[in-house]
């Protein structure tokens, strides 16, 4: 029988079944607004692919069985009336299947089969492995039975339109085994002596060890902690491709990218217990700046996007990052990133900057993250005091690395670019009572009711100590009983599921409670802190949630929240002495 499952239980209606190193996941999510009634193996190679069915059966009739789904971080069970299947991770590339009781029908999710589009399925006659080959992912699945029989084969072969698969079943009081790889291009038939149990073993073992690195600190206080390390662990893949380092996906439903500002925050979680993956996260998209020093808007399998960019917290991330890390970065690697972000910079200080403009702008609300936030609503190329913050933050994080490189010149030249980029902040944007937003085209300016506007507090320490009291109560207001709201929920442009026109995110509540504990604000930052948290204990690790209700929107297992998670978890348990 199978071991005592233990671990988080989880919904793969929110969150994938997957593992560590893979590029594929068991889910009935097959795109944004798509749920199939079947769990799928859902592939992240060249875009969000369904590639296979799996549909339990019963064995007495044939038809499709009722069964309840269960997952934990190690196994993913269909349970039913006559039995159970059984489906857990050998490898990043295999999963092996165990039914007792119950049969599994394995198909192509899709039905039409053209030149260029579908899978083409066929009985390899070196093995007797059942193989499909995908046109989306450029990969083929191998099935291959281990023990038991194979009950049922449609399509082999077949063109055009119809059910291909293989059913899996075993005499009754008998157990039947499979194995479902992902491969690349050829391989020598599948072969393991590792029995089922022993695969489920491992695999509950590496995830316990990444938890352990990771949330060290859990305790009933956090009880969210280790199903926010699994979302991070599963949403891992190996590098291959356009991604250049192990990375951490956003998710490994629709948005299976990494964006140039949400590594950041996966890389700040992983740092203390895990930092080579935590400084692979941070790097990953420096891998892809261009020749002005911009970085990518985005990277995944095999696309790398440069149509926008993101904002230049960096500086922020690298100051915290150096900070967690369990040893310090190397001469060699501070030269290294030194560079990178001195590149990054530049970019904003040459190409996004208006002749004689003190200020750098944005080109589109997508730029800054915040993409349809209200902050664009006038107009879109702008110049924003968040960026100018940002920024700001970045230029003292370089004074301080070419100040440890012995650059003196370098170091003062970083120094007085950030008070000059500061001072220009305030007395462009700032009018006394709140900052402002200036078109670059029409110079008009104009304020909104958005958490952007605000941004600026990630500066901390570094704030007029007036000016810092005054965003601070403008930030109290935007705190609902779930956390910051990123539009004002008394505002006639507010939308309870407008992204970044009214939903909390987990970026903005991270910095924004930094910023506001670095300038001593620490009973709003508790608070703040504290609602985030809680937030995540009753409903998960969303892409963003309703300011209102606490309800997890668009996708629900997304890795930054989770890692917003373990970071303010952490903190809070230092704090409390855990």
């Amino acid at each position: 029988m199978t071991a005592a499952r233990s671990g988080p239980a989880f919904s793969v209606h929110d969150i994938p079944f997957s593992t560590h190193g893979s590029w594929f996941g068991i889910s009935p999510v097959l795109a944004e607004k798509t749920r199939a009634e079947d769990l799928h193996l859902v592939s992240h190679q060249n875009g969000m692919h369904a590639v296979l069915r799996f549909t339990p059966l019963d064995t007495t009739t044939g038809e499709r069985a009722g069964t309840r789904v269960e997952a934990t971080p190690q196994l993913l069970s269909w349970t039913g009336s006559g039995g159970r299947v059984s489906l857990a991770y050998a490898s990043p590339d295999t999963v092996r299947l165990r039914g007792e009781g119950l049969g599994l029908r394995v198909t192509a999710a899709a039905d039409a089969l053209t030149p260029f589009t579908g899978t083409y399925f066929y009985r390899d006659p070196t093995d007797g492995a059942h193989v499909f080959a995908s046109y989306e992912t450029g990969r083929r699945y191998r099935v291959t039975v281990l023990s038991g029989t194979v009950a049922e084969i449609s399509g082999s072969q077949a063109l055009g339109s119809g059910e291909r698969g293989v059913t899996l079943t075993a005499a009754p009081g008998e157990v039947w085994e499979a194995a479902v790889e992902e491969l690349d291009s050829a391989r020598l038939p599948y072969a393991s002596s590792e029995t089922f149990d022993a695969v489920v073993a491992t695999a509950e073992q590496t995830f316990a060890a990444f938890a352990d690195a990771v949330a060290p600190w859990r305790s009933s206080a956090t009880p969210a902690a280790e199903l926010a390390a699994y979302v991070v662990w599963s949403a891992t893949v190996r590098p291959t491709e356009l991604v250049t380092r192990p990375a951490v996906l956003m998710s490994k439903h629709w948005m299976d990218k990494v964006w140039s500002w949400d590594h950041c925050f996966n890389a700040l979680a992983l740092a203390p217990g895990t930092p080579a993956l935590a400084w692979d996260q941070f790097s990953l998209p420096f891998d892809h700046q261009d020749e002005t020093g911009a970085l990518p808007d985005s990277v995944t399998h095999s696309e790398v996007l440069y149509n926008f960019v993101k904002p230049p917290i960096h500086g922020w991330t690298l100051s915290h990052l150096r900070r967690r890390l369990p040893d310090p970065l190397s001469r060699t690697e501070l030269a290294a990133i030194y560079r990178r972000l001195a590149r990054w910079t530049d970019f904003w200080l040459t190409v996004r900057r208006a002749p004689g403009a003190a200020l750098p702008h944005y080109q589109h609300g997508n730029d800054s993250g915040w993409d349809n936030a209200t902050t664009f609503d006038p107009e879109r190329v702008v110049v924003t005091a968040d960026l100018a913050a940002f920024l700001t933050l970045q230029l003292h994080e370089l004074a301080v690395l070419a100040t440890e490189l012995d650059l003196p010149d370098e170091a003062r030249r970083w120094t007085v670019t950030a008070e000059a980029t500061q001072a220009a902040m305030l007395d462009e944007l700032w009018t006394g009572e709140r900052f402002v937003a200036r078109g670059v085209d029409s110079a008009a300016t104009w304020g909104s009711s958005s958490l952007l506007d605000l941004m600026p507090m990630a500066l901390g320490e570094h704030l007029p100590e007036p000016i810092g009291k005054t965003l601070a109560a403008r930030i109290e207001a935007h705190l609902t009983p779930y956390g910051l709201a990123t539009e004002l929920p008394a505002s006639p442009h507010y939308l309870s599921d407008g992204y970044w026109r009214g939903p909390i995110w987990a970026p903005a509540t991270v910095l924004i409670e930094d910023g506001l504990r670095r300038a001593g604000h620490h009973r709003l930052a508790d608070e703040i802190s504290a609602r985030f948290r809680a937030l995540c204990e009753t409903h998960g690790f969303a892409e963003n949630f309703d300011a209102l209700t606490g309800t997890g929107l668009r996708d629900r297992a997304y890795t930054w929240t989770a890692s917003s998670y373990l970071l303010l978890a952490e903190a809070h348990a230092h704090r409390d002495g855990h």
